[in-house]
């Protein structure tokens, strides 16, 4: 379902990124055309977890917009990220920040809980940034190998 659904977010970022999608209908319709079929409580929904407004277009009326505090202004390539969302992993010690595309962060969490590896204690997870906090004595690199086997991208990534 993670598969699915973040395909479907990052579509949706894609497509309002163009500046031109002016109602939910649209964008369903749009979304249709891609293969994505939903209904509009699940769009809905999923405009209000990406925090999408609405501004004023002198063309369109009124439009979708990415929300700008998170700098998000051009959709990564599904290639540098994969389909987890995942951007990058560093440590300090036995704490790990794993950074993810904006609204990517709670579900690689969840999964990373989930899956309870021995190397980690627990995660803490915001919009697009993971803390995951090692446990006491065990190795960075033993952590990023745990890690790995959950979220593939780790190991592709220098």
């Amino acid at each position: 379902m993670l598969k699915t659904r973040t395909r479907r977010l990052m579509e949706i970022r894609k497509l309002i990124s163009t500046g031109t999608i002016g109602t939910q209908e649209e964008l369903l319709q749009k979304l249709e055309k891609k293969g994505f079929r939903y209904t509009q409580a699940t769009l809905s929904r999923d405009l209000k977890f990406l925090k999408v407004g609405r501004k004023a277009d002198p063309k369109k009326g009124m439009v979708y917009v990415l929300p700008e505090e998170t700098g998000w202004n051009e959709v990564l390539p599904e290639e540098a990220t994969g389909k987890s969302g995942f951007i990058s992993l560093e440590f300090s010690h036995n704490l790990g920040v794993i950074k993810t595309i904006p609204g990517f962060a709670s579900g690689l969490a969840y999964l990373i809980d989930h899956h309870q590896p021995y190397e980690v204690l627990a995660t803490v997870a915001g919009d697009d940034t993971i803390l995951v906090i090692g446990r006491e004595g065990v190795k960075k690199s033993d952590i990023q190998k745990a890690l790995a086997l959950i979220i593939p991208e780790i190991e592709r990534k220098p």
